[in-house]
């Protein structure tokens, strides 16, 4: 699969293998279901899950279906959380 070992390892879990899966499910449910065993999860893995779908590199998936994606994670009442911020060591 073309992501990370990482992202790749949290898809597995929730049942996940291949491409073909990724393209089976709904983005936004499939990034709250990964969200779900680590609430962590960045907006980035939702780019990427919808860059999978479309055929494109995550960069390159528009600002307007970025925006619709945050409205449907509105509409679920699962708003996109934030990376905590890094306080240097």
């Amino acid at each position: 699969m073309p992501l990370g070992p990482v992202s790749a390892g949290w898809l597995a879990k929730v049942g996940v293998h291949r491409v073909a899966d990724v393209k089976a499910r709904d983005a936004v449910r499939l990034y709250l279901d990964v969200r779900a065993i680590w609430p962590a999860a960045s907006l980035n893995l939702l780019w990427a899950l919808v860059a999978l779908q479309d055929g494109c590199h995550w960069r390159e998936v528009a600002v307007e279906r970025r925006t619709e994606l945050l409205m449907r994670l509105d509409d679920l009442g699962a708003a996109p959380r934030r990376a905590p911020s890094r306080r240097p060591d």
